[in-house]
């Protein structure tokens, strides 16, 4: 079964055949989409926080570990909504 185009928003006004399709493809880009910017934000962290160490700054150091963590965290996330189908 192949599925169709569409530039409908919900699976309500779905023009396809079956209109389940539409959630779950959200789903999976929410996933990837989170573990991608978990990925951003834990390298963004990482640079800070050596930026932090070398230029002999504490407050940046902290703020790098502190958005390396929420990356961390929000990779997890991703990989939980995927697990889940959420």
């Amino acid at each position: 079964m192949e599925k169709q185009k569409s530039d409908c928003n919900t699976p309500e006004k779905c023009c396809c055949e079956k209109g389940d399709h539409h959630t779950k493809e959200n789903t999976m880009n929410s996933s990837i989409k989170d573990k991608a910017e978990g990925t951003f934000h834990e390298m963004k962290g990482k640079i800070k926080e050596v930026a932090g160490k070398l230029s002999d700054n504490p407050k940046l150091r902290a703020e790098g570990t502190v958005e390396k963590l929420a990356g961390r965290f929000q990779e997890k996330v991703g990989q939980v909504k995927q697990v889940f189908g959420k």
